[in-house]
């Protein structure tokens, strides 16, 4: 099986802090910050909430993805959320 990477958009419980990140093993990522094992940020800002995420074969995309999301104001962040969960459910059992 080939490998993943993933470059996914998480929040708190009120959707008003955003994190993006990359991984290549997004439901122990998420299972991570959801019980708050990654110390700074998202420990420190609560977030819990999967809202976003894409998948990529290549690492090397992945990476350029997150910077490209990182770099983007948080309306484009929004609007690419909303493009594929307008109603911003916690996606991770879906995973």
């Amino acid at each position: 099986m080939d490998k993943q990477y993933y470059v996914y958009i998480m929040t708190n419980k009120n959707n008003d802090v955003l994190y993006t990140g990359f991984t290549n093993n997004l439901k122990r990522r998420v299972y991570e910050h959801k019980n708050g094992l990654c110390k700074g940020f998202t420990k420190r800002y609560n977030i819990v909430k999967l809202v976003y995420y894409e998948i990529f074969q290549d690492s090397y995309a992945a990476i350029a993805r997150e910077k490209q999301i990182k770099g983007g104001s948080r309306r484009k962040k929004i609007e690419l959320i909303e493009g594929v969960n307008s109603k911003w459910k916690d996606l991770y059992d879906k995973i």
